[in-house]
């Protein structure tokens, strides 16, 4: 096994992505890593619950020996060894989200022994970070173009402050992910989407963000669907209000975007701020949208050839995956050139 790889988490993005990039990373090139000064640009540096289980859902994939893995550490020391597959579960007990849990184990469940259960417990729709609903309506059309796929069954959605949620997600592993090419966005076929209220919140709350939307998008396209409705209290009994869109286009793209109603926000202006990210990535003329493009970054590294995907505007959370992917794995280049990443 190779010599153990420095990290520093305070580097670019500072926060929770550097440690799941380099985790994900250690365990598929079965290389040691220190992460030290994690989550340093964050006001609360250190491993909080969700970071903590999810250094804890990584080491049981791996069967990696761990050091310094508690609650506020900023040091870990993380040596992987084999991924075998298997039943594996990870519980959050504040609303921390299922979708970044997802996002560590993902990859490297891809390339286990054996298929892989994740029992996965946290929140399901929450702020800074993808919900739950976009990890299968946009992730995963644009994962099954690399030639890979999973299966979630929703049991039961959490909202901040509470948590509580549940899915459980199944995964075959693959030989090998393809190579994408994506550089043509073309026109934009149809937008749909969900708008959705849960607990005690009024049903009039969904029509309003789907209106906030619409009024968004309607210079883009005339086929506009938004679903509106209201959660079952046995899947969703606590209060929590918000959007999903996805636009698919005519040379097979699949960008997304979504909101939560925050505290104190009108509902209209939620669906308008959805509506306002999903446009900004289609006018970019980007192949994914923002959400997504750090996720197909390490995608991208881990497929056999070159692929290409055009992007709009690069996050700080994709320049970060370039960055902590490079240094793990000094065989793969990741180039841009006119808003155009090159993997090879």
């Amino acid at each position: 096994m190779d010599e153990i790889r420095e990290i520093d988490g305070s580097e670019l993005e500072g926060g929770g992505q550097i440690l799941r990039i380099a985790l994900t990373m250690s365990v598929l090139k079965k290389i040691p890593i220190r992460v030290s000064n994690i989550r340093g640009g964050r006001t609360k540096a250190g491993l909080l619950e969700q970071h903590l289980k999810g250094v804890e859902l990584m080491r049981d994939l791996a069967n990696a020996n761990v050091k310094g893995a508690s609650f506020q550490s900023t040091v870990i020391d993380f040596y992987p060894k084999f991924l075998k597959g298997g039943n594996f579960k990870a519980l959050v007990k504040t609303a921390g989200s299922i979708t970044l849990l997802l996002q560590v184990a993902l990859p490297c469940c891809l390339f286990a022994e054996t298929d892989s259960k994740l029992e996965l417990y946290g929140g399901t729709n929450t702020e800074m970070a993808p919900q739950i609903d976009y990890a299968t309506e946009v992730f995963r059309p644009n994962l099954e173009k690399f030639g890979a796929t999973f299966d979630l069954d929703l049991i039961r959605r959490g909202y901040f402050p509470k948590g509580g949620g549940q899915v459980s997600i199944n995964i075959r592993p693959v030989k090998k992910l393809n190579p994408v090419i994506l550089i043509d966005q073309g026109d934009v076929k149809s937008v749909h989407g969900w708008a959705f209220v849960a607990g005690t919140l009024p049903i009039r709350m969904t029509s309003q963000m789907a209106d906030g939307a619409k009024g968004v998008l309607k210079c883009i396209s005339k086929n506009i669907d938004i679903e509106t409705y209201k959660e079952d209290r046995d899947i969703a009994p606590d209060n929590g209000a918000g959007i999903i869109l996805v636009a698919e286009t005519s040379t097979g793209c699949v960008l997304g975007s979504s909101a939560l109603v925050k505290r104190g926000e009108q509902a209209l202006d939620a669906g308008q701020r959805a509506a306002e990210s999903l446009l900004k990535s289609i006018r970019d003329g980007a192949c994914v949208d923002e959400y997504c493009q750090d996720q197909v970054i390490v995608l991208m590294a881990l497929a056999n050839g070159t692929s290409k995907i055009r992007v709009g505007e690069v996050t700080l959370h994709t320049k970060t995956a370039i960055h902590i992917i490079e240094k793990l794995d000094t065989s793969v280049s990741i180039i841009k050139e006119s808003n155009i990443y090159l993997s090879y």
